[in-house]
C-alpha cells in the first residue's frame, strides 16, 4: 500500500503503483489523502490539516489493507509512505495491522501548524508494542525532520531501522523533478526500501 505525500494522488503516484505491481508482481492501494478535496491547492492542504485527524487517515489505511487482503487475496500488507504519507506510515506501524512499514522522510513529531486535536505524534505511535518491522528514510539536511526528531527516533533502539543520508533534503526520492532530488541516494533509498518490504 502507497501513502503518497500532501500533494494527494496524481500521475507520480499512478506511475509508482504501475511500476511496483509490475516490477515486484504486488497488489498496490493508494488511498487518496484528502478525499472531497482533491481540487485543493498547497496552501489549502496545508491549512486543513488541523480538521485531519489520525482516525480519518489511518482509517483509510487499514480500510485499503483490508480490501488488499480481501480482494488481492495477499497474505502480507505492507505500507509505505512519502512525506505526509510517511508521516502517517511511522503512525500506521503502531496500530500493529500491517507486516511492515517503510516511511520516506516521513515527519517524526507533526509540524506545528499541522497540529490539531486529533493529531498524536508519529514517534508516540511508534513507541506503542507492535509486530510491525519499520524503516525510516531520512535525510540529514530535512527541514520537516531535524535533528532533535531525529534522535527521538533513534532512541526507539530496535523498534525503527533508520537509512540516514547526511547530505539530503525533504524529497529526495520520490520525484525527479523535484531540485531536492538526488539520484544516487534515490537509488539507494529505493534498494533499501524493497527490500525491507519484500
Amino acid at each position: 500500500m502507497l501513502a503518497p505525500d500532501v500533494m494527494g494522488l496524481r500521475p507520480l503516484f499512478d506511475q509508482m503503483c504501475a511500476r511496483l505491481a509490475a516490477e515486484q508482481a504486488w497488489a498496490v492501494c493508494a488511498p487518496e489523502p484528502f478525499p472531497g478535496h482533491e481540487d485543493f491547492s498547497l496552501d489549502q492542504r496545508f491549512a486543513f490539516m488541523p480538521q485531519v485527524t489520525d482516525d480519518q487517515r489511518l482509517g483509510d489505511l487499514l480500510s485499503a489493507a483490508e480490501l488488499l487482503q480481501t480482494e488481492a487475496e495477499v497474505d502480507r500488507v505492507g505500507v509505505l509512505g512519502f512525506c505526509m504519507g510517511g508521516m502517517y506510515t511511522l503512525k500506521a506501524a503502531g496500530t500493529g495491522r500491517f507486516d511492515c512499514a517503510v516511511a520516506f522522510y516521513g515527519m517524526i513529531t507533526v509540524p506545528e501548524d499541522w497540529m490539531g486535536e486529533g493529531h498524536g505524534e508519529p514517534v508516540e505511535w511508534l513507541a506503542k508494542p507492535s509486530p510491525t518491522k519499520v524503516l525510516a528514510i531520512v535525510g540529514g539536511r530535512d527541514a520537516m525532520s531535524p535533528p532533535d526528531d531525529v534522535a527521538r527516533l533513534r532512541a526507539l533502539g530496535d523498534r525503527v531501522a533508520i537509512a540516514f543520508y547526511p547530505e539530503a533534503e525533504h524529497g529526495f526520492v520520490h520525484d525527479p523533478a523535484r531540485p531536492a532530488h538526488r539520484p544516487d541516494d534515490a537509488d539507494d533509498a529505493w534498494s533499501k526500501a524493497l527490500r525491507f518490504l519484500a
